[in-house]
């Protein structure tokens, strides 16, 4: 048996702002980095072998906060574009509600949660998943199915595409998953990568 932890990175200054961020290196916020601070005392007893994270600041410094708080800063780790949030294309650096003035309330809603249609110049969640799945699959997988412990710190959206994976979630029931920023969710996996349990951690004495 193996668990896979996911962490979405903190609040950044972008999401305080209320922007469509996607690739753009935002930097975390204060309260993000408190976030970190919390996702760390919650991950201290948690077995890890491996750190996945993106290429982006937000979820590095998450990751590197959060795993010096839980003393685990010294575990091997991998970082990878392909785990970065989806693309929002054009609508990057866009505040949200200036977007839904610009664009339509009824555009904007469909590009943020349809599963395959992307914005201009950007990624659908399904487009997200196509490029997280065989990351996972080549990579964090095989340590999954060796009994290794798995800790990846990323971002709403990619998470998503491994949640849909591991809970084996259809197109229509991902839409509806939120992922909070900051609070690990682990997973307790068997050899084949079925899922044994699921709970979310809270930090110490909350």
């Amino acid at each position: 048996m193996a668990t896979l932890t996911l962490v979405r990175h903190g609040e950044s200054q972008w999401n305080l702002e209320n922007r469509f961020t996607g690739w753009v290196d935002v930097d975390l916020s204060p309260k993000g980095e408190l976030e970190a601070l919390n996702a760390g005392t919650a991950l201290a007893d948690v077995p890890a072998d491996a750190v996945f994270t993106s290429v982006l600041t937000r979820a590095i410094r998450t990751a590197d906060i959060a795993l010096r708080v839980a003393g685990k800063h010294d575990l091997p780790t991998k970082r990878d574009q392909a785990l970065n949030e989806r693309h929002y294309g054009d609508l990057q650096g866009l505040n949200k509600k200036e977007t839904a003035v610009k664009f339509g309330d009824e555009q904007v809603h469909q590009w943020r949660r349809s599963y395959d249609i992307a914005p201009p110049n950007g990624e659908s969640l399904k487009d997200t998943r196509e490029r997280v799945m065989p990351y996972f699959e080549a990579e964090i997988a095989p340590l999954l199915k060796a009994g290794k412990n798995v800790l990846v710190f990323a971002h709403g959206n990619s998470l998503r595409a491994l949640i849909m994976k591991i809970e084996q979630l259809t197109p229509e029931e991902i839409l509806k998953v939120e992922i909070p920023t900051g609070v690990p969710i682990q997973y307790e996996l068997d050899a084949d990568l079925s899922v044994r349990s699921k709970k979310v951690l809270t930090p110490h004495g909350a």
